[in-house]
């Protein structure tokens, strides 16, 4: 188990499902040990409401969550070259974060943890697609950190 970082970004493609609910469970399981941010590639979706709910179940509260891509996140002042850590958690993250870094000395981690959206018909099959992606980030977060 590693040592907590200091600070992690959590990127994912939209910062819309699976980057918010990492934030949100690492803030959960960590506190005030870890500064946590998340984004995505685009910024082209609002916080889903899936993930809001499955998060909710475990006391992580999302619904405050407000998306931004990674230059809005440079826009609004905060540097990549900032974190010590950027956890990506989709193919097309870890590239853009590949690229974005290429000139900094920053640790790139690619969690492969699965996308629920477009999964299952009835809502209660949604919501279980969202909820294995929910366990799937509390496990990779406790085998890594700890807890």
């Amino acid at each position: 188990m590693g040592q907590l970082p200091q600070s992690v970004l959590f990127a994912c493609d939209h910062n819309a499902v699976r980057s918010p609910m990492a934030e949100g469970i690492m803030k959960r399981l960590y506190g005030t040990e870890t500064y946590v941010q998340s984004v995505g590639v685009m910024n082209d979706l609002e916080i889903d409401g899936f993930a809001i709910a499955v998060c909710k179940e475990i006391g992580v509260e999302l619904e405050r969550h407000r998306s931004r891509s990674f230059e809005e996140m440079e826009e609004m002042g905060e540097m990549l070259s900032g974190f010590d850590v950027v956890v990506t958690l989709s193919p097309a993250s870890q590239r853009r974060a590949l690229e974005l870094t290429r000139y900094y000395h920053i640790k790139i981690e690619y969690w492969p943890i699965m996308d629920p959206t477009g999964i299952g018909e009835t809502r209660e099959q949604k919501l279980n697609a969202y909820r294995q992606t929910r366990d799937q980030l509390v496990k990779r977060l406790k085998e890594t950190w700890g807890g």
